[in-house]
Parts: C-alpha cells; structure tokens; sequence
C-alpha cells in the first residue's frame, strides 16, 4: 500500500494537441484514466493514435462550445487553436471556445465539484510595458486587433475561472503558458520554432519578421506538462477549501531574440538556409519572458529541466522523421 496511487478520472479538452496529447500520456503512465474531448479542428488524432487500444483511454469528439455531460474528478481545459494562422482563420469561433468553452467546463466542473485547470497564455499580457511580467501585471492588449480574438478570449476565460473561483467556491488553476515548443507540433500552424525547423530542414529560405531582436522564451513541452501535473495535484485548503488558484506563469526564462533562434536551428540542422526579413506583423509583442517565481514558491520548486538546444535537438529529430515519412 505504500505505493498506491488513487487513480483518477480526468477530463482533457483539446487532448488531441499538441500540449493535450503530451499531459495525455502523462496521465495514463501515473495510472489515471483519461476522456479526450477533441473537435479536431487544429488537433490531430495521429497525436493519440498511439492510445487508443487503452482500456483507460477513450476518445470523445466534441465542441466545447456545446455543454458537455460526463463524470470525472479533474479537469484540463486545452481546448482552443493557439497560432495565428489557426486562431484568425475563424476569429468568432476562437472567442467563442475561450469563452463558451470556459462556461461549460465550468459548469461541468461546478456539477461534480471537480478541480479544473484553465490553460491560459502569455499573451494575456499583450505587448507588455513590464518586463519579465509577473503575475500580478496586468497586460497592454489591444482589444480590436486581428490577436484580439485569442488575446481576449483567454482574458475573459480567466475573468470567468475566477467569478466561479469566488461565487461558487470552485477549485480552480489558471496557468499562463509562455511560448511552447516540442514533438507533435503541427508542421504548419505559423508557430516560430516549427517554422524555422521545418524551412531549415527543406532547405528553404528562414523567415523572419522586423529586424529578428522581438524576444521570446521557449520552454520544452515536458516541463510544461510537469508544471500542469504539479499544480493539479497541489492538495487543497484547510477544511477542503479551495487550494491556490493562480494565475501561475509556466515557461523558460531563457530569453532569446528570434534572430538568435534562427541562428541556433540552422546550426543544429546543418541546412543551408538563408535567414529574410518581412514587416513585423501588426500587434506582434516585441518581449516575452516568465517571472516564475510563483511557479518556485507552490510547485514544490518546479523550474525548466531541458534547455533550447536540448530541446530543439529533441524538435527536430521529431520532424525530421515526420517529413522523411509525408
């Protein structure tokens, strides 16, 4: 008995992602069973393929816009497209998964008094006047522009977390997740880590936008998913109170220009690509990096265990494979 592991019934929304399909494999591996609720709209099911035989396993394909009846202990909500190119294809649909999404998981959640855990980004904090942002800034937005979709529609889902948090007494967690980069990234979502790898590899021309000194941190999808893992499994209150809410930023303090990332895939690929330069997208934030402090003080010291090289060298083999195979 002094292994035992209570196994728990959990709920992923957008499990067949990028990130969903990774915390999935988490999940299962401890023990859990896992519903994997996907419309397939940006996720893929070659992400999950690789469970489907689990008897612990079960696929559901469904919108979060539309209510959702089903009994689990915990809640991961993933569900939204997170690239440019996805999130502005259809911009209503985007502020509608974020925020209809956030009603019906809530309720759900409200309904079986189960913990739940909204994944939220960086970009909550737009173009930030702060640097590295802490949690407690609360952002430069624009809330007409062409990000707004997306930018918004997560803001508001936080705004909804945190009613329920008060009014109801809902457990809940709030991650903002900084810039995220690993295996399963789709080839073509716009994203700057899959862009330049998958250009480098095909020998193509590297694009960059502006002058390449914007910053971004990367973090590696396994320590994401280790941050969401320990926030979840944080123990509640005095009295079943509930525990800590957040929001809690998980990312890498490493911070890179996306000239010097350029640089490091072409090394790390051998390609012969040359980097150009196009104008810098409109309401493109020009700084991105994680205080993580918070992550320190309640995540039993979680901090990034794999650094850029590592993991972009683990990125590329992954797609390296993907386009000897397509």
């Amino acid at each position: 008995m002094r292994n035992y592991y209570p196994r728990k019934r959990i709920l992923v929304t957008g499990g067949a992602g990028f990130l969903g399909s990774h915390l999935i494999d988490r999940l299962l591996a401890r023990g859990d069973e896992v519903v994997c609720a996907d419309n397939l709209f940006t996720g893929s099911k070659r992400n999950i393929e690789h469970v489907l035989d689990n008897p612990r396993f079960e696929f559901i394909r469904h919108d979060v816009t539309f209510p959702l009846y089903l009994e689990v202990d915990q809640i991961y909500n993933l569900a939204c497209p997170a690239s440019p190119i996805h999130y502005q294809h259809d911009p209503v649909q985007t502020t509608k998964t974020s925020v209809h999404g956030a009603i019906n998981m809530l309720g759900l959640a409200k309904r079986l008094r189960a913990r739940i855990l909204q994944a939220s980004t960086s970009e909550v904090y737009g173009d930030p006047s702060v640097h590295p942002q802490t949690e407690s800034y609360w952002g430069n937005v624009n809330p007409i522009g062409i990000r707004s979709c997306y930018d918004e529609g997560k803001r508001c889902a936080e705004t909804l977390f945190f009613d329920y948090h008060r009014q109801h007494k809902l457990d809940i967690r709030v991650v903002r997740i900084f810039n995220t980069y690993g295996p399963r990234m789709h080839p073509n979502d716009g994203r700057v880590v899959s862009n330049f790898i998958v250009q480098a590899l095909k020998g193509e021309d590297i694009t960059l936008y502006g002058d390449g000194q914007q910053t971004r941190s990367f973090c590696y999808v396994d320590d994401l998913i280790e941050g969401f893992i320990r926030f979840m499994d944080m123990p509640a209150g005095e009295n079943g109170a509930p525990g800590y809410p957040g929001p809690i930023n998980i990312g890498n303090p490493g911070e890179f220009t996306i000239r010097q990332l350029a640089e490091k895939v072409i090394a790390l690929t051998g390609s012969g690509s040359k980097m150009v330069f196009h104008p810098l997208p409109f309401d493109d934030p020009m700084q991105r990096q994680p205080d993580i402090t918070l992550a320190r003080q309640y995540l039993n010291d979680w901090q990034p265990q794999i650094q850029l090289v590592e993991g972009l060298q683990k990125t590329i083999s992954y797609f390296d494979d993907l386009l000897i195979k397509s």
